[in-house]
């Protein structure tokens, strides 16, 4: 029998594949060739391919979009936690910086004021301190007070309120690597205060001397001129003092008018001790002249019988200038027997002065006169032996003896 052959449908075979579609009453056939199949093979194949990888990426790609969503989420979420972050520390450091601002302008406000009050002090000390120069109260170093270029590195605050700065000091240079602009003006703020602080201690200090040295003086000349039985009036001396220790304000203005006060006080005590002295002879009438006779008993040149000397005798060039040893008021201007040409003065407190044996008279009766006013030229008139000058000081019109006025006087000289 014959071995049938293999109908398979996609089977090994020389045959056409025949598709037969029935609908109905309606057949259709299709006659398909063997390449045909292997091609609707590949694209049904492809075609399940490109579906399983579609479906594949359809079912990871939420997966990827919500990945990439969240990494942006994460990504944006950073990126606005930094904002905030940076955003919270630019309001630190501005908050620092306008904190920083008022603190600088509170202090640069209070130097100012402070500057302003030194100007001021300045201003008031300056004719007190020029009156007492002048007068010769001042001492060296003393006119720190009036000029502050001691202070070093001290450059004004503010140069419309102080006027330029007289210094030509420059600060040292400083190693301001690092450092922030506010630190800085920290620092050259600490450098005026410290600058500021010692200029108002020197004025302090210059003034609490000046009024010592014032007041020493003062009390030297009193104490002095009291051997000539000469004192101020009870309301010109100063008066006692005491009572409990007080400590002044720790303010600068207040120490400083206290200073201003005492020191004011010292230098009217001073003028008033300085006029006394000015109105008791304790000046050389004719200064560097020696002395030819002492006062108290002698021989008269004349006689050579031992007698008293009333005066005392300079040996003077004739024609040399006689000069007032006190303030004082003209009593007498004439010729006066023994005296020959005299000039009598009024010096009040009972003292009396007499210049004897003049070639001129230079002044009138009822002149005022001051300390070192001419009163006429040496000479020979009356009962002389030769040019000189006959002095006589006189305390409630009895003579004394004028070495002590003079010794007084050589002791004073610094303080007058």
């Amino acid at each position: 029998m014959k071995k049938p052959k293999n109908t398979s449908i996609f089977g090994s075979t020389n045959e056409p594949h025949t598709i037969i579609i029935a609908s109905g009453e309606t057949i259709r056939h299709f006659t398909m060739k063997p390449w045909m199949a292997y091609l609707g093979g590949t694209l049904a194949l492809g075609l399940a391919a490109s579906y399983l990888i579609a479906t594949s990426y359809l079912i990871f790609r939420d997966d990827l979009i919500t990945g990439s969503v969240a990494r942006q989420a994460r990504l944006q979420q950073a990126y606005e936690d930094r904002i905030a972050a940076l955003r919270i520390q630019l309001d630190r450091v501005t908050s620092r910086q306008l904190l920083d601002q008022k603190l600088m302008d509170g202090k640069v406000s209070e130097l100012i004021q402070r500057q302003k009050a030194l100007s001021e002090r300045t201003e008031k000390l300056a004719p007190v301190l020029e009156n007492a120069g002048e007068a010769g109260t001042l001492t060296t170093g003393t006119n720190a007070v009036v000029n502050s270029d001691d202070a070093e590195g001290f450059y004004g605050i503010d140069p419309i309120i102080t006027g330029p700065a007289t210094t030509t000091r420059k600060p040292a240079p400083r190693d301001d690597k690092g450092t922030r602009s506010t630190d800085k003006a920290e620092l050259l703020l600490k450098s005026i205060d410290r600058s500021l602080t010692r200029i108002e201690s020197l004025q302090t200090r210059q003034m609490m001397a000046l009024s010592n040295t014032a007041y020493e003086n003062a009390d030297r000349i009193i104490d002095a001129l009291a051997g000539t039985g000469v004192k101020p009036a009870p309301g010109d001396a100063a008066t006692g003092t005491g009572g409990p220790l007080l400590l002044t304000s720790a303010s600068p203005v207040s120490g400083f008018d206290s200073q201003y006060t005492d020191l004011d006080e010292a230098l009217h005590r001073l003028e008033i001790a300085r006029n006394l002295a000015k109105s008791v002879p304790i000046a050389n009438p004719v200064p560097g002249m020696p002395v030819s006779s002492p006062f108290g008993s002698r021989a008269d040149p004349l006689l050579g019988m031992i007698a008293f000397h009333s005066g005392m005798d300079f040996r003077a060039i004739s024609g040399s200038l006689v000069q007032a040893t006190a303030s004082g008021i003209v009593t007498a201007a004439d010729y006066n027997g023994g005296y020959g040409n005299m000039v009598e003065i009024d010096h009040g407190n009972g003292l009396a002065t007499r210049y004897g044996h003049l070639s001129q008279i230079l002044v009138r009766v009822g002149q005022r006169i001051n300390l070192g006013d001419a009163l006429g030229k040496v000479g020979s008139t009356g009962r002389s032996t030769g040019p000189h000058l006959h002095y006589e000081v006189r305390r409630n019109g009895a003579a004394v003896n004028p070495v002590s006025f003079l010794a007084i006087g050589r002791q004073l000289a610094a303080q007058l």
